[in-house]
């Protein structure tokens, strides 16, 4: 098993962020300031800083004939948590850029993946293998 990781990263609104990693995403906020604050992201660590520019993704990545968006972040959860949070994001209304989906049926490396953007265009990846 992996250790956890820490990852930083830009974001424009502190309250959009609390709104979508906390209420949407179900990440328990740890520590912060009046320009930053940390989450618990499925058992790692991740800081949003509204300190600098915010950096652009362009859906370059292909995968399966699909473009995904550049550069991203994400999480490897259980199928029932990946599950949990498809249902959580649509509950919001919160839009996907590549729906819920499996990929690799039935073949070695058969996963659920999903995309989505924060509220400052941030690329989130999740999958479930």
């Amino acid at each position: 098993m992996s250790e956890p990781f820490h990852f930083a990263f830009f974001v424009h609104d502190l309250d959009a962020t609390r709104r979508f990693y906390g209420r949407i995403l179900g990440c328990r906020e740890g520590r912060s300031t009046d320009t930053w604050v940390d989450f618990d992201f499925f058992g790692n660590q991740i800081s949003a800083h509204t300190t600098g520019a915010v950096t652009p993704t362009q859906n370059t990545g292909k995968v399966e004939e699909l473009l995904v968006p550049m550069p991203h972040f994400g999480a490897l959860l259980p199928w029932g948590e990946f599950s949990a949070v498809a249902d959580r994001v649509r509950a919001a209304g919160h839009p996907f850029v590549l729906e819920p989906r499996v990929r690799y049926a039935g073949q070695p490396g058969e996963q659920a993946t999903m995309f989505l953007l924060d509220p400052s265009g941030n690329a989130l990846e999740f999958k479930s293998f």
